[in-house]
């Protein structure tokens, strides 16, 4: 019986690392593409700081990262950079790369 309750108990901590390592991944992946689109707005190291932390509140709005895109989409338009939304998806699916070998890379 201890053997199932070590198994258990493995199984619980190897789920805990999982989403704590996908949390951590999804963040650093939000404030690099807020840094990105800080960068194409064209603000200053301070204010791209600040921004890029309110691109990873955003990401607490809802589930999924509709609302990130949407967030980046509307400021990059209303700052007059000529961006898509193909645009904005293509540097958040760059950035969780770069975000994932940041991380691992810290392991």
């Amino acid at each position: 019986m201890t053997d199932f309750n070590d198994r258990e108990r493995a199984e619980e901590a190897k789920f805990a690392r999982d989403e704590e390592m996908h949390f951590r991944v999804h963040a650093r992946r939000n404030r690099l593409l807020g840094q990105w689109a800080a960068e194409q707005m064209g603000l200053s190291a301070v204010e791209a700081e600040g921004y890029a932390k309110s691109v990873v509140q955003a990401d607490f709005e809802e589930a999924g990262d509709e609302d990130v895109v949407r967030k980046l989409l509307g400021d990059l338009v209303s700052a007059g950079v000529d961006v898509g939304e193909a645009d904005v998806r293509t540097a958040l699916e760059a950035k969780a790369v770069e975000a994932r070998r940041a991380l691992m890379g810290e392991a």
